[in-house]
């Protein structure tokens, strides 16, 4: 056999034997879990901010008015948003300066409007998770993926009691195993991108802003 192609073939077989071992050994990660109510939301806000979120605190009572002076204060002249939700109705009484644009129509009678003109969408949270600062969408026909993927901010409302410990136990909670959505979304900040000369750069794949609204009701 030729030396070259030995050679080859005793590091494969030894590659095959190192990774047979590391399969065996325990997994080293172990999930977070709060002590407490109070330190799971801080957790949750902290891993936001860490990730250049903005995180605001709110009401189911001054939601209206905390939209409405974010919108004023951002300069967001027409803002995307779904056609049903827990919260669609603070949207639509928020939205008194700017122009509020109904996600009612197919994308593609619609599409140069919300790529060009455009400047935010707003979405409900389906759940929150604390672990990892993270934003879990599950976007249907009445609150579709894009209002959180095209316009350069997006403005995301998170009902407090949705907010979970880790990944995990969410699965565990809300019975993932019994059936899921087509699409989930995850999201743990703006987005961003280090791909060309490792500059890290906000707004290359989707919006530049994440502002998360958390509702607390009390």
């Amino acid at each position: 056999m030729n030396p070259a192609r030995q050679a080859i073939l005793a590091r494969l077989r030894a590659g095959q034997s190192t990774a047979s071992v590391t399969d065996t050994q325990e997994p080293a990660y172990t999930a977070w879990t709060a002590r407490d109510p109070a330190e799971q939301m801080a957790q949750f806000c902290e891993q936001l901010t860490a990730s250049h979120a903005e995180v605001y605190h709110c009401t189911s009572d001054t939601l209206s008015e905390q939209l409405a002076e974010l919108i004023s204060e951002t300069g967001v002249r027409r803002i995307a948003a779904g056609t049903a939700g827990e919260f669609l109705a603070q949207i639509q009484h928020a939205c008194r300066t700017a122009e509020l644009v109904p996600f009612d129509d197919l994308i593609d009678n619609w599409k140069d409007t919300l790529f060009s003109e455009v400047d935010a969408g707003v979405t409900h949270v389906h759940a929150a998770i604390a672990e990892t600062g993270t934003l879990v969408l599950w976007p249907d026909r009445k609150e579709p993926r894009t209002l959180s993927l095209v316009p350069p901010c997006h403005i995301a409302l998170v009902n407090a009691s949705q907010l979970t410990d880790n990944f995990t136990a969410l699965m565990h909670q809300q019975q993932w195993h019994q059936g899921l959505p087509t699409n989930v979304v995850l999201i743990s900040g703006p987005s961003k991108t280090a791909d060309i000369q490792q500059t890290l750069a906000y707004g290359a794949h989707g919006p530049s802003r994440l502002m998360v609204l958390i509702v607390v009701n009390r």
